[in-house]
């Protein structure tokens, strides 16, 4: 249903959101390298539903079983298996939506391409629970990328029209990466946190939803990961970006605002620091010619509004075909942005291990 991701690191997920657990399969993993259980289970834990009212209550532990690829703690060569299992699903919250298309879900060409046999109980292999087993997969390429001085962080860069502020685009403070990843609502600027939060209750008190931005900053990559045209950064980064559900864009450096720019204004000009080939700005985000040039690579994604809300919209019945109405009922997120933030990360350290593999870095 899903396929493989990747070339030399493969990556295969498997599970429903209400089904008995969810999992990956990931080969080609460095061998030897000790894993942190710590680290990931950290990673999980930031990623895991149910942990306060911006979130939906739904709880979910995100307990982890490798049941293979791992020997004595370290990583052994043979393909990573791990399961996560459910332990907290309301099935008969799904009951009336079985025939009612949910706007905005994956309800309809789901149906339609798997001829009714789909599992539509939480959006089954559609549903955003999916990328728990990325969190994973994502957590052990972050533990190798930091053994190679690579460092990878991510904040929520906006809620509706409240926008935190930007990295520092050509550098990333590695104590910042673990303030971030200490905090539940993962901002720089905390009085902008507590605006967002405050929408983020806001939109759920009136039974709707919030989206929102968060950017993303690798650091420490070596110059030439990557090759023009169809195998570059940005498309691989993006690839596997676009797996992640709710995600509708992403953009690197400065994005669409380049456009604003004259090419004076949007060339990074070169100069020395010491023997370091750098560039003054970073408006490419790290990357041009579609290959690494050693700045820090930056993008941003658009996360949408989550699709299950409370308020009585439009749909049809597929087994009628009736226009109807539809009021969803369930435990669901008000905004799932900072939610994104830990998968986000995930999904880039995985993009760039394989791309560092590609290029024999292992």
């Amino acid at each position: 249903m899903s396929g493989t991701w990747g070339e030399r690191l493969e990556l295969s997920i498997f599970g429903e959101s209400h089904g008995k657990g969810i999992g990956i399969v990931i080969n080609g993993m460095p061998v030897g390298y000790e894993i942190d259980y710590d680290y990931i289970r950290k990673d999980m834990k930031r990623r895991a539903p149910g942990k306060n009212k911006l979130s939906t209550p739904r709880e979910e532990k995100d307990l982890f079983d490798i049941l293979s690829g791992v020997f004595e703690d370290k990583i052994s060569g043979a393909p990573i298996a791990a399961i996560i299992m459910n332990t907290n699903t309301k099935s008969k919250d799904y009951s009336n939506i079985q025939f009612n298309m949910r706007p905005g879900h994956g309800d309809y060409p789901g149906f339609i391409k798997y001829k009714g046999f789909n599992d539509y109980r939480g959006g089954g292999h559609f549903s955003g629970r999916i990328t728990a087993p990325l969190v994973f997969a994502g957590s052990l390429a972050k533990q190798i990328l930091k053994s190679k001085g690579i460092n990878i962080s991510a904040h929520i860069s906006s809620i509706g029209d409240i926008e935190d502020e930007n990295f520092d685009k050509l550098n990333l403070n590695e104590s910042l990466v673990e303030k971030l990843r200490d905090k539940e609502f993962p901002v720089l600027d905390d009085k902008k946190g507590r605006e967002m939060q405050e929408k983020i209750l806001k939109a759920k008190e009136e039974g709707n939803s919030i989206g929102g931005t968060v950017e993303v900053m690798i650091s420490g990559t070596p110059v030439g990961l990557g090759n023009p045209f169809f195998d570059s950064v940005e498309s691989k980064i993006s690839s596997i970006v676009f797996s992640v559900p709710a995600v509708k864009g992403i953009e690197f450096g400065a994005g669409f605002s380049i456009t604003e720019m004259n090419g004076k204004e949007a060339n990074d000009e070169y100069h020395l620091e010491g023997e370091d080939i750098r560039t003054k700005t970073n408006n490419n985000g790290g990357i041009t010619g579609g290959i690494s040039n050693g700045m820090p690579i930056i993008f941003k994604v658009a996360i949408k509004p989550t699709s299950s809300i409370s308020i009585k919209q439009n749909t049809i019945n597929i087994k009628d075909m009736k226009e109807t109405e539809l009021e969803v009922h369930g435990r669901h997120d008000p905004c799932i942005v900072h939610r994104a933030v830990p998968v986000l990360e995930s999904v880039a350290a995985i993009a760039i291990l394989d791309l560092m593999l590609l290029e024999g870095e292992f």
